[in-house]
């Protein structure tokens, strides 16, 4: 970000603004290599700690601390990978837009806070960094400041993520009370020898994963990921896959300090649970190309939040690789999509596959390693989670097994708008993207294929005997059943919306998220706007109207005074007396 500063603001206008582009390519490719460096390091010689003591007052210790461990640098791997596979595609897809140099600047400090969070190891240097990503996600979300659109929906992600951050900093300042630090290592010792009573724990819990909620887009703080795909396509990619990972891993960060709390746990459970089977539900009444993805993001991170909360945290990291790089590859290809026919509605798409093969090939290989279908980074997640939930849990292994079903329908349904078929108007004289594009998703392919080996390197995911064959069949046959569901499906490209009303109704009710933002309208908008006017109305009526009430009061007052006067000091004296007097008396009456 500071590199591109010259250029973002302005000082540098000779230059086109390419440079900063450039410079941030490199230094995002200069980070991912020494990320790979420190990663094969650490796997040597163990975890390190870099500490920087920042603040020591009174029984408050406050230190700038990183955990260089190989959890977190694989994260980081993955954050500075696709953040640099994302500014090279971003080159190609903002091709022409003026303000290229604006856009890098705030790519890096996405980038940045991103980087941060994850190698945080203090409490409170991962809150503010949550607030920098915060802030980040509201500018570039608001990238064409132009549109109406744009700007409700960076105000609408920003004040959403507002709601979650300031409940998590009523958790960080009670920490900072109770435990007297903020370090994860403190905490954790803190936390197993804390005699905090169940009410104080529960209130702690709930304000802790508040924070976490926001950031991954989960129930009730969700509607944001979906207006937020009103921003450029190259920062939709990193919000859909890293990002919201990044949310997930101070949770995991934070589940030795909530596990002391059962109703916490319960909670994180059921938001998990309705945000995997409602996202999932939601994403198949979509005709937003963009938010067809972003509902389907909602989904998977409940299916994190699921495994955080029943202590599966390999399980955790599993979904969140995996999903990663398959969404990441998913988003470009839906870009390449929207670049070539400047259309999101896939009801006016079709005919894509002979005229862009590499985008269509980027789709199906970024849908098949999201769902288990065949033995790419989700088939494992699947599969795990039926081996560990099928009997302490089996109902819970069902919402697996039904949001890798339903996942699978959407994604076979936007294949057959947008791909098959005739060729529709906005899609008849499409040609496949610049080499800008492409080159970042082929790599990105190659990587989706490579997943479940990476991860065997990295060490979070076990050898294929971790599951039974049974427990991969069902998942392929969950997957199958979705794809098989997906094609006898029946579209038409002459509505949008079912002629039946049955079935119109239903499609309404997911289409518009369960009427989710009308019924906050009613309630929670609806009650705050009245506070708002009944706090008017006391400070313009009462308070307001008692201050001039009193200033009129003196104004009349001094007016009756000065014709009161009389010139005579006498008069003036026995007044003073009479004053001092009264006042004496009333002091003692006062202090009996």
């Amino acid at each position: 970000m500071i590199v591109s500063l010259p250029w973002a603001t302005g000082w540098v206008k000779r230059n086109a603004p390419r440079p900063p582009a450039y410079l941030n390519l490199i230094i995002s490719l200069v980070a991912f290599v020494h990320g790979s460096l420190a990663f094969n390091d650490v796997l040597q010689t163990g975890s390190h700690i870099i500490q920087f003591p920042w603040l020591n007052q009174a029984d408050l210790r406050l230190s700038i601390i990183l955990d260089i461990s190989p959890t977190n640098l694989a994260v980081l791997e993955l954050i500075t990978g696709l953040s640099f596979l994302s500014q090279l595609y971003a080159l190609g897809y903002l091709d022409k837009e003026w303000a290229l140099a604006r856009f890098f600047a705030l790519a890096g400090f996405f980038e940045g806070a991103m980087s941060g969070v994850v190698l945080s190891a203090s409490l409170f240097q991962s809150y503010f960094l949550l607030e920098m990503l915060t802030l980040s996600t509201y500018l570039l979300v608001g990238f064409w400041y132009a549109q109406p659109l744009v700007v409700t929906a960076a105000r609408d992600a920003f004040l959403t993520k507002r709601v979650g951050d300031i409940l998590l900093l009523m958790g960080v300042v009670s920490l900072s009370a109770l435990a007297g630090g903020m370090d994860f290592d403190n905490l954790y010792k803190w936390a197993d020898q804390n005699t905090l009573t169940t009410l104080t724990s529960t209130l702690l819990g709930l304000a802790l994963i508040a924070g976490p909620t926001g950031k991954c887009a989960q129930f009730p703080m969700h509607l944001w990921l979906d207006e937020a795909m009103e921003g450029p396509n190259p920062a939709s990619i990193l919000r859909n896959s890293v990002v919201v990972a990044v949310g997930a891993l101070v949770l995991l960060k934070l589940m030795p300090i909530l596990q002391y709390s059962p109703v916490t746990i319960a909670v994180l459970l059921a938001i998990g649970i309705i945000s995997a089977l409602g996202g999932s539900l939601v994403s198949i009444a979509q005709v937003d190309i963009k938010r067809t993805l972003s509902y389907s993001t909602t989904a998977y991170l409940g299916l994190v939040f699921i495994a955080i909360a029943l202590q599966q945290s390999s399980l955790a990291l599993l979904i969140l690789f995996a999903h990663g790089v398959a969404k990441a590859l998913l988003s470009m290809s839906i870009g390449s999509v929207i670049a070539v026919s400047n259309c999101q509605d896939i009801t006016e798409l079709g005919g894509l596959a002979n005229r862009m093969p590499a985008t269509t090939s980027a789709y199906l290989l970024g849908a098949a390693g999201l769902t288990g279908l065949i033995p790419l980074g989700c088939f494992w997640c699947f599969g795990l989670s039926i081996e560990l939930f099928s009997k302490q849990a089996p109902w819970l292994a069902a919402v697996y097994l039904l949001t890798n079903t339903l996942t699978a329908l959407n994604l076979t349904r936007v294949f057959r708008q947008v791909f098959l078929g005739n060729p529709m108007t906005k899609t008849r004289r499409a040609i496949e993207v610049n080499w800008q594009m492409a080159l970042p998703m082929v790599i990105l392919m190659v990587i989706t294929i490579l997943t479940p080996w990476m991860m065997t390197k990295i060490g979070i995911l076990p050898a294929i005997s971790a599951f039974s064959l049974e427990a991969a069949i069902v998942v392929a046959i969950s997957g199958l059943t979705g794809v098989m569901i997906g094609i006898m499906l029946p579209l038409n490209k002459a509505w949008s919306r079912s002629i039946k009303q049955s079935v119109r109704w239903l499609q309404d009710l997911l289409a518009f998220d369960f009427y989710t933002d009308r019924f906050y309208r009613l309630t929670i908008v609806n009650i705050v706007s009245s506070f708002s006017r009944l706090a008017a109305w006391f400070d313009t009526n009462i308070v307001n109207g008692l201050v001039n009430y009193i200033g009129r009061f003196s104004l009349d007052s001094a007016e009756g005074l000065r014709l009161s006067v009389s010139g005579r000091s006498q008069t003036y004296i026995l007044t003073v007396v009479i004053t001092i007097v009264f006042l004496l008396a009333s002091l003692s009456w006062l202090a009996s």
